[in-house]
């Protein structure tokens, strides 16, 4: 055989043309793919903070954010909350000093557990099981407790917390209530999910 009629142009434009449909193809089957590793829009939404305006919010009210599929109770207390808060016994107390991390490094360990005292902010699920407690502001004798100053109730299997949520001892579960990271925006918005310092 001989080469004497090829038209070596032709077959030089059919190649980079026959590539350059192939290189195309490639790309666009490994667009999707590799689009598919990233996490989902609703993953993203489920992982970002939580930003919740808290102006409404009146004493003894409780509100109620969701951050990373969990519930974070956002908790106004007054001056008789706190007032009972410190009131309670520490001999009472499972960890009243939070010696157990529960909490980001800024919250102070003292009986408000919080960065502002009127404002509480804790996980709504219980330490023991993951059941999600009661919110019991009344003060006063309880089915639970016949001298409830306020706080949360798990009916799963009778974990009790005051509302800073310390666990009282005897009660099932192991350890206080877990405080989320977060920070205020202002006095009236919060974000659940941001730590103050790191803001």
């Amino acid at each position: 055989m001989s080469n004497d009629g090829v038209n070596k142009g032709r077959r030089r434009l059919l190649i980079g043309a026959t590539s350059a449909v192939g290189a195309v193809g490639a790309v666009g089957a490994a667009v999707p793919f590799v689009a598919s590793w990233n996490p989902s829009a609703k993953a993203k939404a489920a992982g970002a903070p939580a930003k919740a305006d808290i102006s409404k919010l009146e004493p003894g009210q409780q509100m109620i954010v969701e951050w990373r599929g969990k519930p974070v109770w956002v908790v106004k207390r007054g001056e008789e909350a706190l007032a009972a808060l410190s009131s309670i016994d520490p001999g009472k107390l499972s960890d009243p000093d939070s010696e157990v991390p529960q909490q980001p490094a800024y919250i102070p360990n003292d009986a408000d557990r919080s960065i502002r005292p009127d404002i509480s902010v804790l996980v709504g699920i219980c330490t023991h099981l993951g059941c999600s407690p009661s919110y019991k502001p009344e003060v006063g004798p309880q089915e639970f407790d016949a001298n409830w100053v306020g706080g949360f109730y798990c009916p799963c299997h009778g974990s009790r917390f005051d509302l800073s949520g310390r666990v009282y001892k005897g009660s099932p579960a192991p350890t206080n209530l877990v405080i989320p990271p977060h920070k205020y925006e202002g006095e009236d918005i919060i974000i659940v999910g941001v730590d103050q310092e790191n803001a």
